[in-house]
């Protein structure tokens, strides 16, 4: 199933509630935040975590991301790739493979 298939359930979603007034930009940023926060959690004590909280949790960021996108009228696939090629400007493969630092201590 593609982004834009669930981008159109997930505005039935809202539209069947009346909660559009509740998802302006700013709501749907702050809730991506605290969704990526519950996600962090399962991982608080332990590297291994109950993947069915993990998958839940996932699902949730990604929900409030595609709503973002689509209140904020971008493609997500496309900025996903545009911030890749930006990416990899910053991270060339000569100068990171294998490293962690950030691009500027490369």
């Amino acid at each position: 199933m593609d982004h834009k298939k669930i981008t159109l359930q997930l505005r039935t979603f809202v539209a069947e509630r009346d909660w559009q007034k509740f998802h302006e930009p700013e709501n749907l940023a702050k809730s991506i935040s605290i969704e990526a926060a519950e996600l962090l959690e399962c991982y608080q004590w332990n590297s291994s975590a109950d993947q069915s909280a993990v998958r839940a949790e996932l699902a949730d960021v990604l929900t409030y991301c595609l709503m973002l996108a689509d209140k904020l009228d971008v493609d997500p696939m496309e900025i996903v790739l545009e911030k890749l090629e930006q990416t990899k400007l910053k991270y060339p493969v000569a100068k990171s493979f294998g490293k962690s630092a950030k691009y500027d201590r490369l």
